[in-house]
């Protein structure tokens, strides 16, 4: 039994899994990688395959809908990173057996509406009732894109110099998600206002629009993206770093946190630079190209902050407070799920 919540630990990764692959084969151009969202398998004619695979979510605290939501988009902010929308899903649904038959029904609509709405094709998987399953993990998805191999991105190609761009806001879908897990609490504490704001935001945590936005122009000038999740935005940033072997310098007072995500998360004691943030995209793009980015995604209803830039890795990634630099904390391990499961164990309502 691991000891933390959430994903498996890097220096566990790169000691034990990366090195037991399968078999190792030519065409596999990115294979797994620490801070890296999808694995790109070049094909004949200059295309390639990027693919990339996810839990799928069923959160009876939620709901149905939303349940679906998350299953579909958390799988397709980490393919918007390589440039391309999705095309073809595969999902594994290993389903508590208590669930009726209705709301299986209408968990599969709904995953059905939003792939469709997205333009993925559900090309097969597997479907099943487990007795004992009583998580909010409710299976496995995977989605595919196939794409100009010399145009799909992927987060290890970010460059020294790049500008570090940040999309929405820190702690996106952490603040959703409490506040809607929580609702009396969170309307007694901070306010009904706060509360339905942050409900509301609970659909701004899909990031393919941003991405989409971010590359919408030939020579758009970005180089790498990754999505923010666990670990929230420093983490993302830490991530991006190592995986393109770079240092980083991020300015604290540009990273934006707004005013109902510092309040939820200060309800529940989060720092909101570290929570889990899908909705946000980070964006590394050559300096000169930055505000044009910048205006492209706010003509488009996106906000977005520059925060940084990449710098040589000897350098260190650096976090800049109060114009003194430190060294950026890296934490195996996000707080959300602690603060999640206190306050339900806490009897918060």
């Amino acid at each position: 039994m691991s000891e933390t919540l959430g994903k498996i630990n890097h220096s566990q990764f790169e000691d034990f899994l990366k090195q037991r692959c399968g078999k190792k084969r030519d065409e596999v151009r990115i294979g797994p990688e620490f801070g890296v969202d999808v694995s790109v398998v070049d094909l004949h004619g200059g295309k390639a395959m990027a693919l990339t695979s996810d839990p799928l979510s069923l959160i009876p605290s939620l709901g149905l809908e939303e349940s679906a939501w998350l299953s579909v988009h958390l799988m397709a902010n980490d393919m918007a990173t390589t440039g391309f929308a999705p095309m073809f899903g595969q999902f594994v649904l290993n389903l508590p057996a208590q669930l009726s038959k209705n709301d299986f029904e209408i968990y599969w609509n709904y995953i059905h509406q939003f792939c469709k709405d997205i333009g993925v094709s559900i090309t097969g998987g597997h479907t099943g009732f487990i007795e004992g399953q009583n998580s909010t993990i409710a299976g496995g998805g995977t989605l595919i894109t196939i794409a100009p191999k010399d145009k799909i991105l992927v987060s290890k190609y970010a460059d020294i110099g790049d500008s570090i761009l940040v999309t929405k806001t820190s702690a996106l879908s952490s603040t959703a998600i409490l506040a809607m897990s929580f609702p009396e609490t969170v309307k007694n504490k901070v306010g009904k206002e706060f509360y339905y704001s942050a409900s509301a935001s609970f659909y701004e945590t899909s990031s393919l629009k941003d991405a989409l936005t971010a590359v919408q122009i030939d020579n758009s000038g970005v180089t790498a993206m990754h999505d923010v999740t666990e670990g929230g935005i420093l983490g993302a940033i830490y991530e991006l770093a190592i995986a393109s072997g770079n240092g980083a310098e991020i300015i604290n007072e540009k990273i934006p946190i707004g005013e109902v995500q510092s309040a939820v998360c200060n309800l529940f004691s989060l720092d909101p630079r570290y929570c889990i943030g899908a909705g946000s995209m980070l964006i590394t793009c050559k300096k000169e190209k930055a505000s044009e980015i910048i205006s492209r995604l706010e003509t488009n209803q996106i906000p977005c902050a520059e925060v940084g830039k990449m710098t040589e890795k000897s350098n260190g990634i650096k976090l800049i407070e109060n114009e003194k630099a430190n060294d950026l904390m890296y934490f195996e391990e996000d707080p959300y799920w602690k603060a999640f499961f206190n306050a339900y164990k806490n009897g918060w309502k």
